[in-house]
């Protein structure tokens, strides 16, 4: 699933606490840093390195109800310290640290074609591209409400050969398989199309997430079918569905593209518990 379709997308020595109460001036700021600020309930300040993702996660909301409450005109140029709302309501605040001078956050540039990124222990290189890098973590704040975190397997069971109730999968696409399964470097199937082409949905469920916010995946459709199967398809062109809708099966979700691609296909994965299963076991045969 969206769990880990994916908590997963990452201590450190405890922070001193801050007086609530001083009257003695404070003295000059460092280079770099900030006064304390005050932080209201139901607000976030903005630290080095977020994300309006990763904010969105910590707080269980999704990115476009940070967005509205905001008004904020690009989700992708907040700045560290910033206060953000992230409920709907707030009260009286509390003195928290002094965090870095006002700055863009974290907004990763595409590398290159061909140019790998350093190795990282724990952070997968593919897929690349896009705004976040991709990772479970990633995948699971994509969107929190519709994650879990897979429960262990029996080393008797395999739970891709087990299909989701009585569900009869459809293809999302007509063209040809380019790439198949494989759970260290493809998570799922590509399908060959034109720019275009429909995508459907395989089986009927709630749209969660429906953007270009994970790196890889371009423009990104993510269907919950029910509590155990999410379903994915990427790379679209034109995303014709909103997150909250509700689908049926066979119906039109997307137009086929090449967004973070090298050529229009779509990669379709099905996710059961939050783990990648080979969807060619659960599609029927052609």
């Amino acid at each position: 699933m969206l769990a880990a379709f994916v908590a997963t997308l990452t201590g450190c020595a405890a922070p001193r606490p801050a007086p609530v109460r001083d009257t003695t001036p404070p003295p000059p700021a460092e280079t770099g840093t900030a006064p304390s600020v005050v932080k209201q309930e139901g607000t976030h300040v903005v630290r080095p390195g977020e994300t309006l993702l990763g904010i969105a996660r910590q707080y269980a909301v999704s990115v476009k109800d940070i967005v509205a409450w905001n008004n904020l005109a690009d989700p992708n140029q907040i700045v560290v310290g910033q206060t953000l709302r992230v409920a709907p309501g707030g009260a009286t605040g509390t003195v928290v640290q002094p965090i870095a001078t006002t700055q863009p956050v974290d907004i990763q540039p595409v590398k290159p074609a061909g140019e790998m990124p350093p190795t990282v222990a724990g952070l997968k290189q593919e897929p690349r591209g896009g705004k976040q890098p991709y990772s479970e973590e990633a995948w699971a704040a994509i969107n929190p409400k519709a994650s879990s975190v897979p429960a262990p397997i029996p080393p008797t069971a395999d739970p891709d050969k087990a299909a989701a109730g009585n569900t009869v999968w459809l293809w999302p696409a007509g063209g040809q398989v380019i790439e198949t399964f494989d759970e260290a470097t493809n998570k799922g199937v590509d399908i060959a199309g034109k720019p275009g082409d429909p995508v459907i949905a395989s089986a009927g469920g709630k749209v969660v997430y429906s953007g270009s916010g994970l790196r890889g995946y371009g423009k990104l459709v993510i269907i919950k079918h029910d509590a155990n199967y999410l379903t994915a398809y990427a790379h679209n062109q034109q995303l014709l569905v909103k997150e909250g809708d509700s689908v049926s099966k066979g119906q039109k979700i997307a137009e086929l593209g090449s967004t973070d691609a090298d050529q229009p296909k779509v990669h379709f994965e099905i996710r059961k518990q939050g783990r990648p299963v080979d969807p060619l076991k659960y599609l029927p045969a052609r």
